[in-house]
């Protein structure tokens, strides 16, 4: 089960890093990217077909030493992201202590990662005992001083970035107050809990068997334990960057939805009023899939044309036909329907423009409550007739 479960979290993270390399190119999107890179090759190399695969290569236990190297460059990658986001203030403000703690980070990573790095090789091929290819590292290796000085080195390294990691999220977790980001935080901060507890956790045990040589079935089952927490840690981190993502994604995903929702209509009022959109309008297939420009912008701009193409059609109508809308449709929206389908028909028709007609406009708080309302009368003008508008226009007629 652990197995798999190693498999699936390799596959997430592989996920989550071709998503960020299509993010960005900024400093932050960069960072990101690299650790999630760092953390998926070494998830890999945890993966049972390319440990064993690599431990009985001509270079015993290469899993451990590549599973090593890119996960501290991954977190070296984070201690990065740490700087970006965190190490910059106003010119003119006061230096906050969490911008002193990325200036500190960006001072002594890379030397540290290099130390650590440089340390780790010659102690892997000097003193850790690899006569036997190994399967779980820590568990063959118990109670062995060599593979405990190793892997205490990589240990502290990682336990102390968790640290530096777990102190900046949750500080940013308590002054957040936007929801999703604070979300995202909070899952990022108990990850590196459980970051802080796998390696000194670990560290800790395996200094201890030194002196208490344990039974294989024990350190195994230590082993296996603190594994599924290193899983169930990646999953965390992966959720808690990706979940603040993910809310400029579902605003483009709705604005998508409205515009395709908003269509119709507004390509017959634009058909109506050529001078008013920037350029003509396409086929729906190409409007919903154009990429020159944002979703939210290309919305926003939809709903000027229609606001703009309402008030032109007010010249054309008799001053009565918002009222005999009304009469027609007990819903606002569907009453605003009727007038502009009504409307349009009057100006295919030929009527002349002339003083301007009434029309009733509920007020919107923000920009999603106009277009929610715009949805509901694009829906309400989908299932309009033209003998309905026809009907609509006689009746203003004659009661003008």
């Amino acid at each position: 089960m652990l197995d798999i479960a190693g498999y699936l979290v390799a596959a997430l993270m592989t996920a989550v890093a071709v998503w960020r390399a299509l993010g960005g190119s900024d400093a932050r999107r960069r960072s990101l990217w690299g650790c999630f890179v760092g953390f998926s090759i070494a998830l890999w190399t945890k993966t049972e077909i390319v440990r064993i695969g690599l431990n009985n290569s001509s270079i015993t236990d290469a899993s451990i030493l590549l599973k090593h190297y890119s996960a501290g460059t991954a977190i070296l990658a984070i201690m990065y992201y740490i700087v970006a986001v965190y190490g910059k203030y106003p010119a003119d403000g006061e230096m906050a202590r969490a911008v002193r703690v990325a200036r500190l980070i960006q001072r002594v990573a890379t030397k540290t990662a290099l130390a650590s790095f440089a340390l780790m090789t010659v102690m892997f091929f000097t003193i850790v005992d690899r006569s036997v290819p190994s399967d779980h590292f820590v568990s063959d290796h118990a109670g062995q001083w060599g593979a405990t000085a190793y892997m205490s080195v990589f240990y502290i390294y990682l336990g102390s970035a968790s640290a530096l990691c777990l102190y900046q999220w949750a500080g940013a977790f308590r002054r957040e107050r936007r929801g999703l980001l604070r979300v995202g935080l909070g899952m990022m901060a108990v990850a590196m809990v459980l970051g802080v507890l796998y390696a000194f956790g670990r560290m800790l045990a395996m200094w201890v068997w030194l002196a208490d040589q344990p039974s294989y079935a024990v350190a195994h089952k230590i082993e296996s334990s603190t594994e599924a927490m290193q899983l169930l840690l990646f999953v965390l981190f992966a959720l808690g960057v990706s979940i603040p993502a993910s809310e400029a994604g579902l605003r483009r995903a709705r604005a998508w939805w409205a515009l395709a929702r908003l269509y119709p209509m507004w390509r017959e009022l634009m058909a109506a009023f050529p001078g008013i959109p920037m350029e003509p309008p396409r086929s729906r297939y190409r409007e919903l899939t154009r990429r020159d420009m944002d979703a939210e912008l290309q919305l926003d701009r939809w709903v000027h044309d229609v606001a703009d193409a309402i008030e032109k059609l007010r010249h054309h109508v008799p001053d009565d036909l918002m009222a005999a809308a009304r009469e027609k449709a007990a819903h606002g929206a569907v009453a605003q329907a009727y007038w502009i389908k009504a409307a349009l028909a009057a100006k295919a028709g030929g009527a002349p423009p002339g003083p301007v007609a009434a029309f009733e406009q509920p007020a919107a708080v923000d920009q999603d409550g106009e277009v929610a309302w715009l949805r509901q009368v694009a829906r309400a003008y989908r299932k309009s007739s033209t003998a309905q508008a026809q009907s609509l226009l006689t009746t203003a007629e004659a009661a003008a």
